[in-house]
This record gives C-alpha cells, structure tokens and sequence, in this order.
C-alpha cells in the first residue's frame, strides 16, 4: 500500500521531482568540472589497487574480484576511463534534471556510486547512494514531472512492436494492432 502511494502519488512525485533535480545537479557540476579540469583518474586507481579496503582484522582485501578489475582493466585503459567517468556523470545529472530516461539514469549513478565505495572513496557517495535509491524506488513516477511523461509512452509502444506483443489500454483490454 505504502510503495502504490510513493510510485503514483502526484505530491510524491513533486518531492521526487524537486530530489531529483538536487542529485542530478550535484552528478551534473561534478561531471562537468571534470570534463573542463583536466580530470586523470590514474592517481585514484593506483591508490585504490594499492591500497584496497580491506579487512581491519586479516588485512585481506574484501572486493578482491574489483581490485582485479582495477588492475587489469581500467588502469590499462585509463584514458577511456578518464572519458567514461566524466561524461557518465554529466549525462547522470542531466538525466535527472530533465527526467529523460529518468530510472537509466538513477541505475547508472548508483553504480557508479557503488564503484567508487568499493574502491574506498566515502566523501558524498553513501548521502548520493541513498537519494538515488530513494527516486530509483519512486518508479515512472519519478519521471512524472520530465522528459519521461512523453518518452515512457514512446518507448513502450516501440517495445510492443519489436516484441510483437499488442499493448493494453488503461482497462487492460487488449487492443489490437
């Protein structure tokens, strides 16, 4: 009862709307500033391979499967790491602002959220983490006020025809093609 209420809700979706647009533009600036500043994520990722977080007792690595991606991954390919964080963040907050592909949007930032926390960085990320699960739980009806009003419709209905399912309308009869 209580998640039918936060998922379609208008005055729900006026506080998510109003969240939203706060996260987005913290993703946004932060994005941007690496984008225009120079940003070089290779210091970051041979801290986070030397000293990964690790158990205080055993000292044993505790997302050793990570670490592993760090070293053999991005670390060989920082320049493409360099563009992706950047850009990502950038396009997390404008998502979010504008609330196109609102859901996409909330997913990626959590994940990128997630990477960062594994690596060991706290700063904001645990407060972003937590607001993003927030608007992520809201549903569609966190795009209600955005981009997503128009595109939800959209993309439902090109979905039906590549899966060559008929849609239903708001009686859930099923309308034919």
């Amino acid at each position: 009862m209580v998640m039918k209420w936060f998922r379609e809700n208008v005055w729900v979706a006026v506080a998510i709307t109003l969240l939203r647009i706060y996260v987005g533009w913290d993703w946004m600036v932060h994005g941007w500033e690496k984008m225009t500043g120079g940003f070089d994520a290779t210091g970051f990722l041979k801290y986070a391979i030397g000293k990964p977080v690790a158990d205080k007792a055993t000292q044993e690595a505790l997302f050793p499967t990570y670490n592993y991606f760090l070293e053999h991954f991005a670390l060989p390919n920082v320049k493409l790491i360099n563009f992706l964080i950047p850009v990502g963040e950038f396009l997390i907050g404008l998502g979010l602002i504008v609330g196109g592909l609102t859901l996409t949007a909330t997913f990626f930032g959590m994940m990128l959220n997630f990477m960062f926390l594994f690596a060991g960085t706290v700063s904001t990320n645990p407060w972003l983490l937590m607001l993003l699960v927030i608007i992520f739980i809201a549903g569609t009806n966190a795009g209600r006020f955005g981009l997503d009003a128009y595109l939800t419709p959209l993309l439902r209905k090109g979905w039906a025809r590549v899966t060559g399912k008929p849609k239903k309308d708001a009686k859930s009869k099923i309308i034919p093609h």
